[in-house]
């Protein structure tokens, strides 16, 4: 009889040494390794949770907020529930937005307040501190007393943005993300074209990011060839070159392009002492477009190189060769041979250096100028200077469904399956 398992007199069940059932046994023992492997992954996953995808999802929340006016505001909010919004309202909602001013003024809630209708309709936050200060000496009937403080008591658009700002949760930041907001009416209306922005924005952080992937597929592809096929001392000195800027501070890299891009700089100085230029038509290459292009580039061109090197160092060379022996000449058999097998390394680093360019901050904050400015400077400024956290939560929303949106396109056309880092 064997030791490790006990066949019962009575039927065919296998027990093991335990006397226990087998099948019994064996499902304990995957159990138990897997609540082991669960434990092992777990402090990760918090990890992740709490430094990713938290603060994604309350930066999405952050963007459908909207509790300043509602709390703020809550005897008018109330009052204009019923109001159709054809007319101006009845005394009874200007009395409660008397008693709302003159107890927001005394909790020192007014200024947040203001400023958060000032974000929907310029002007607006003027005239409710204005009338706030003035709201205790307000005698009835307190629409003509209002009216007669500020004529914009009188104007529909003023009554209409309390209404729509007083709802709790709202999506006037996805729209004003994309340059539409609410008229008087109520209906979505495109902004004025001198405050059409952010769609222009999103267009050109499209276009350098994917100008900056393009540039780094063509400036990357040959590196990383010469790095996959050239004897190994010099492979290693080369990829010392393509490594040595992970060593260097951001800032630092950055700073260098400004030294050398800009119109008395290094660049603009060897083109005038070889004639390229003249002396008064020296280059702009800094604070625009150009400027965060070509920082960009430089500064994302490591994470093109790797991935496309991981896997043309697994490509077998004498494929090359036997395609050369079979009659094609260099170019034909690099052509149908050789990149055919680097496609996985292509997409890889389009996708890596896409995905980085799409939200970078500091290099265009530097050198882009005017024109070179990418959707997360705007981000940053409503983070930083505005304090409409509200926007800014808008925008990066539209920017993350965006690159989901793109990373589904590009799994469908050309396969997450097919992308390698080696």
């Amino acid at each position: 009889m064997s030791n490790q398992v006990l066949a019962a007199a009575d039927g065919d069940v296998v027990l093991a040494a335990d006397g226990t059932p087998l099948k019994e046994r064996l499902q304990k023992t995957l159990r138990r390794r897997k609540l082991i492997a669960a434990g092992l992954v777990l402090p990760l996953g918090l990890f992740i949770f709490v430094t990713f995808m938290f603060p994604i999802v309350l930066m999405l929340f952050r963007s459908i907020d909207n509790p300043i006016v509602h709390e703020g505001l809550p005897h008018a909010v109330a009052a204009l529930e019923q109001w159709d919004g054809k007319e101006l309202p009845d005394e009874d909602v200007y009395a409660a937005m008397v008693t709302d001013l003159i107890h927001a003024r005394k909790t020192k809630t007014i200024g947040p307040i203001a400023s958060r209708l000032n974000f929907e309709t310029s002007g607006v936050r003027s005239l409710f501190t204005s009338t706030a200060r003035k709201a205790k000496k307000l005698k009835p009937p307190f629409k003509e007393a209002m009216i007669a403080v500020n004529p914009k008591w009188g104007d529909r658009l003023t009554w209409a943005t309390v209404k729509r700002m007083g709802e709790p949760y709202t999506d006037v930041q996805y729209l004003a993300a994309i340059d539409m907001h609410y008229d008087v009416d109520g209906n979505i209306v495109m902004q004025d074209e001198e405050r059409q922005i952010y769609t222009f924005i999103f267009g050109r952080t499209l276009w350098i990011s994917l100008l900056v992937t393009a540039l780094g597929v063509l400036l990357g592809y040959p590196v990383a060839y010469l790095l996959a096929t050239l004897p190994l001392k010099y492979s290693n000195l080369l990829m010392i070159m393509v490594l040595l800027p992970f060593w260097t501070s951001l800032l630092v890299r950055t700073t260098s392009w400004i030294v050398l891009l800009q119109t008395n700089g290094v660049i603009n100085d060897l083109f005038v002492w070889s004639g390229i230029v003249s002396e008064e038509g020296r280059i702009q290459m800094i604070y625009n477009q150009m400027g965060t292009v070509i920082a960009m580039t430089h500064i994302l061109l490591p994470f093109m190189v790797l991935p496309l090197y991981s896997v043309m160092k697994t490509i077998p060379p004498s494929y090359m060769r036997a395609a050369l022996s079979l009659g094609a000449n260099p170019v034909i058999a690099f052509v149908r041979v050789y990149a055919p097998q680097t496609v996985p390394g292509i997409g890889a680093g389009s996708i890596l250096v896409f995905i980085l360019s799409i939200g970078y901050y500091i290099t265009p904050a530097l050198v882009g100028g005017r024109t070179g400015q990418m959707i997360s400077n705007f981000i940053a400024f409503h983070m930083q200077k505005s304090l409409n956290w509200g926007l800014a939560a808008g925008l990066g929303g539209i920017l993350l469904v965006g690159v989901l949106i793109l990373y589904w396109a590009y799994s469908k056309i050309v396969g997450v399956d097919n992308m390698k880092l080696g």
